[in-house]
């Protein structure tokens, strides 16, 4: 798809006129620009495409050229991977999926600036991008708030599997939005003066706008580890009362044990084992024993 960039608005275009006027912008796919010689040649480009693994600028001498990778927002789902090619009247853009046109379509639903241009459109391209970022960090923060609450009731069977969904998922925004920031730094730079002070000032604000979101997912991090922790102390607490409920039948029957031991020695000159009432008098001291020892316990606040 092509669109010419006039001062009220985008607007769709041929090939042709892509190619006979300024202030246009071109989605290719990357399999055939790959094969375009001759639009290189039209373009002053002899870049060629790098394998897409993150986010980066680069400034060359007659263009700017970037990749970009947006992780999915959803655990196993597919990135969105695209290049971009920034020159003086004309904008590149090399992705193999629709996902490109679709944004240049919403941009262009959107309130357009005054004597709108090609800069502008760049930055609002960029900020296409990370238009409901916020809104998807709250979602994060949101679904580990309800892992915290499952771990407090007790309810966390599921709790490595989910948190640690959340915490990748996180750690790669981070990143993400670490090198988004860089990109902007590098487009605010300005260093073959592509772009009017104006519009450096709004790609010094892009860059601020990673910087917080990076920012964000920090602290949503050190939430996760929190929460990490809490479901480890809850683990903790719950061996610890394991272990002194085990402890209390321990104590309770350690007396027992000793009494059935001393009486199973049989040595043939013990008086107790001719005595009429001794087996019920050993059953009577042994209820004694429990009864007592339990008393003790509950006075002490063991149980």
């Amino acid at each position: 798809m092509y669109y010419k960039i006039k001062e009220d608005g985008i607007f769709k275009i041929d090939l042709d006129t892509f190619w006979d006027s300024g202030e246009c912008v071109g989605v290719f796919k990357m399999t055939e620009w790959d094969n375009e010689k001759i639009l290189w040649e039209k373009c002053g480009i002899w870049h060629t495409v790098d394998e897409i693994h993150f986010c980066k600028m680069e400034s060359h001498r007659d263009f700017l050229y970037g990749t970009f990778q947006m992780p999915a927002k959803e655990y196993g789902k597919k990135d969105e991977l695209f290049a971009i090619y920034i020159l003086k009247d004309r904008v590149i853009i090399l992705s193999d999926d629709d996902s490109i046109d679709k944004n240049i379509i919403r941009i262009s639903g959107h309130a357009i600036a005054k004597d709108y241009s090609l800069e502008r459109f760049i930055y609002d391209f960029f900020m296409s991008f990370i238009e409901d970022e916020l809104l998807f960090l709250q979602k994060i923060e949101h679904k580990i708030t309800g892992i915290e609450e499952q771990v407090m009731k007790e309810q966390s069977d599921k709790f490595n599997i989910g948190l640690l969904k959340l915490k990748k998922i996180i750690a790669r925004f981070y990143h993400y939005y670490t090198q988004l920031a860089e990109a902007g730094d590098e487009l605010a730079g300005n260093e073959e003066e592509f772009f009017t002070e104006e519009t450096v000032e709004l790609f010094k604000m892009y860059s601020e706008k990673m910087t917080r979101l990076a920012q964000e997912t920090q602290i949503l991090m050190e939430y996760a580890m929190q929460v990490q922790d809490v479901y480890q102390s809850e683990i903790e607490i719950h061996q610890n009362d394991v272990m002194k409920m085990l402890t209390i039948v321990t104590t309770i029957f350690l007396p027992l044990t000793l009494i059935a031991g001393w009486y199973g020695m049989n040595f043939s000159y013990m008086p107790e084992l001719k005595l009429k009432y001794a087996y019920p008098t050993v059953i009577g001291i042994s209820v004694l024993i429990v009864v007592g020892s339990l008393v003790v316990f509950k006075r002490k606040k063991y149980w």
